[in-house]
């Protein structure tokens, strides 16, 4: 089965770094015909369909893409395929590089799985600081960013439900140690293995004289 057929709803997201792109914005499939009608009343201000042009029967917001994102969407959803195949050759270029590397790891997938690869993420080893290797590698030209945040740790969380840091150390202590490298379709395999040099010698620099 693919992504969006697994229950209820499904939600897509189309910002500028997304496999696809409308510019910003996002989708919800679903084939629950009140879901559907829900999401288009609250995406256009809270407005029902068949009610009058200024009647709104629920809180709603402005959520409406305008012609000119749509356009842009189905120019990109007819490459799709191609889009996917480039990304799967960049995480693949990504992957070969880095495999046998006790100090990180790559993503694992399954089999049976065909990723569509947003991101590529690395996790270092428990013990290791991302930081110092983000920083050293941006002084070389290389952006990187640290992976999504738990939840819970999020300022917005812990002022409406109190501070739950250390409740989930496993979760904590892996998403300290994730670092998103430069991904996108159109990488080439020289840049790649910049990237990876760049990692692995910096790497040694930091943590092998220690």
């Amino acid at each position: 089965r693919k992504v969006g057929q697994f229950g209820d709803a499904a939600a897509f997201a189309f910002y500028p770094n997304k496999q696809l792109t409308t510019g910003e914005g996002g989708m919800i499939v679903t084939d629950d015909d009140e879901i559907a009608a829900l999401c288009r009343s609250m995406r256009n201000q809270g407005r029902s369909a068949m009610g009058a042009w200024l009647e709104h029967v629920r809180l709603g917001y402005n959520y409406r893409m305008d012609e000119l994102s749509a356009a842009l969407g189905v120019s990109q959803f007819q490459r799709l395929e191609t889009f996917l195949e480039k990304r799967a050759r960049v995480a693949q270029l990504y992957s070969e590089r880095l495999q046998g590397l006790d100090w990180l790891r790559t993503q694992v997938i399954k089999p049976h799985v065909r990723m569509s690869w947003f991101v590529y993420v690395i996790t270092l080893a428990e013990g290791l600081q991302r930081d110092p290797l983000m920083r050293a590698l941006a002084e070389r030209g290389i952006p990187t960013r640290g992976y999504f945040a738990p939840i819970h740790t999020q300022p917005y969380i812990r002022e409406r439900f109190g501070d739950l840091r250390g409740t989930l150390p496993v979760t904590e202590s892996v998403a300290q140690r994730t670092i998103a490298l430069p991904f996108h379709n159109n990488l080439s395999a020289e840049q790649v293995e910049y990237v990876c040099d760049a990692l692995i010698r910096t790497q040694m620099r930091l943590w092998d004289a220690d």
